[in-house]
């Protein structure tokens, strides 16, 4: 399929995190382990950057970016602040739509999960202390590793002794229900009904003819009571991704008995620094000591 290229893919491409999107130095003792591959004879975008603190506390962060499942890159990794509190960090590449169609991009994510799992011994954080958080299409599947978590539907590949659980996540801004998806401006580049827009891409033609991946591919639809804690955030003025997505899946796990906390932040868009305004970073750390430990 060729790649599509509407006119606010440079919007979805946004880092997630515009106020610090530098990388920061990494502290003294700390390791970077590159391009570890998390499947057999893998597509290049298989890989995934893993970096390590001098004295792992015990507790990884997996960072998903963003990009409208077209773009982005795990080199512009997110978290990498967490390696001062002995957290260790990895940044997961996948598949793009123009690769591989959904459900590829959550069965990518999901074998780096199994991976990291797997190797947890041999770089010292534990198997059963695994955070993730991703934003926009990274948000997206964020909310889909915390739905699914017990379910196998997705897991291929290698490492299946191994769970694709995690034991929380925050979701930014992410597409939670595609079937009830109303675009909140009409950009083409966020319509399903066009055949050029980053849905129709991950999908593999018009939503409206591909409903069963919608349905798939939409966290709400996987969402009960086993859903790993989840942290939503969703601006109000979000351009792309309408509030409302990030309201729907809040409401359903909560009448679930789900464990999850939802922020909307009045006047926010599609990122920006009012996601790191207001002791929300504050808020983060405890959302995963809580659920991690130190």
């Amino acid at each position: 399929m060729k790649l599509p290229v509407p006119t606010l893919l440079a919007v979805f491409l946004m880092p997630m995190f515009a106020a610090c999107s530098a990388e920061p130095e990494l502290p003294a003792g700390a390791k970077k382990f590159p391009d570890l591959a998390y499947a057999k004879e893998p597509h290049f975008r298989q890989k995934l950057d893993l970096y390590v603190p001098e004295k792992p506390a015990g507790p990884l962060l997996v960072y998903i970016h963003g990009g409208g499942w077209v773009g982005g890159s795990k080199d512009k990794v997110v978290g990498l602040q967490f390696l001062a509190m002995g957290y260790c960090v990895a940044s997961v590449e996948y598949r793009f739509s123009h690769d591989a169609i959904f459900p590829a991009q959550i069965q990518d994510c999901k074998s780096a999960i199994r991976y990291l799992r797997a190797h947890a011994a041999e770089y010292g954080y534990a198997p059963d202390k695994i955070g993730v958080f991703g934003d926009s299409a990274g948000g997206h599947l964020t909310a889909l590793l915390a739905t699914t978590g017990q379910t196998r539907d997705f897991d291929v590949g290698e490492n299946l002794d191994q769970s694709s659980a995690i034991q929380c996540g925050i979701d930014f801004y992410g597409p939670t229900d595609f079937l009830g998806f109303k675009p909140p401006t009409d950009n083409a580049g966020i319509q399903p009904d066009r055949g050029d827009s980053v849905i129709s891409a991950l999908f593999g033609g018009l939503m409206k003819d591909h409903q069963d991946l919608a349905r798939q591919a939409s966290p709400l639809f996987w969402a009960s009571k086993t859903t790993a804690p989840l942290f939503i955030l969703h601006g109000t003025k979000d351009p792309i991704v309408g509030v409302e997505q990030s309201e729907r899946l809040a409401e359903k796990l909560k009448a679930e008995g789900a464990e999850v906390i939802l922020d909307v932040i009045e006047g926010a868009e599609h990122g920006g620094a009012q996601f790191f305004t207001d002791g929300r970073p504050q808020r983060y750390i405890e959302f995963y000591k809580k659920y991690l430990g130190k």
